[in-house]
Parts: structure tokens; sequence; C-alpha cells
């Protein structure tokens, strides 16, 4: 089993930035696609972004292609999301989620995929 555990959610106003961070203590995810979800209340939970193990390959919803940036630091088994000119559209609970097929080319966009699933962190957006 594998614990991830988000961090960065918080208010911010329209057109600002946030930085979630998605830790795996104890465990390696290197090897892993690493996925960031986003859930708002009575909707599906819907992919944002994804990276492959190696970095060499992401995915964006086309809703926030341009303005957020999916990355990883596979020595600090850390996966970050990078949120820029926030609105209130994005406001939701964000999730960090692990792919464990091994060494993916391209990152999976397919939500059954994932098998290990963080708690989740609020994002507000004040319009």
């Amino acid at each position: 089993q594998v614990q991830l555990v988000e961090s960065g959610g918080g208010f911010v106003q329209a057109g600002g930035s946030l930085r979630l961070s998605c830790a795996a203590p104890g465990r390696t995810v290197s090897l892993y696609t690493m996925g960031w979800f986003r859930q708002v209340l009575g909707k599906e939970r819907e992919l944002v972004a994804a990276i492959n193990w190696s970095a060499s390959s992401t995915y964006y919803a086309d809703s926030v292609k341009g303005r957020f940036t999916i990355s990883r630091d596979n020595a600090k088994n850390t996966v970050y999301l990078q949120m820029n000119s926030l609105n209130a559209e994005d406001t939701a609970v964000y999730y960090c989620a692990a792919d464990k097929s091994l060494l993916r080319r391209i990152p999976t966009t397919d939500i059954a995929n994932y098998d290990y699933w963080g708690k989740g962190t609020l994002v507000t957006v004040s319009s």
C-alpha cells in the first residue's frame, strides 16, 4: 500500500497562484505515473494533469492547459501541481493519485488505472 499526502491547498483570489505537493512517505513512487484529480461536490472526479515516471510525458485537461504545470522530483518522492491564473471554476478538492503500473511511457488518463489515492486538499478561489 502506498500512502499519498497532499498539501498546499487553501484560499486564493481569482488570478492568483497555488502550488500543490503530493508526498509518498516511506514508499518510492518514482516508477509510477502520477496524477492530479479534482472533484466538486455532486460532480465526478476529473483528471487535471498526469505525468509519467520519468517526466518525459505529461497530460493536461483542456480546462487547465497553459495555466497548470505538473512536475515531479523522484529524489524527494514528491509530485507538484503549480496552478496559475486561478479562477472560481478551479475551486475543488484536489487529489493526488498513483498508477502502480511501472514505467509507463504515456501517463494514463483512465481513472480506473489509478490504484492509490490521497485524502485530498481543498482549493477555494474567490471571484
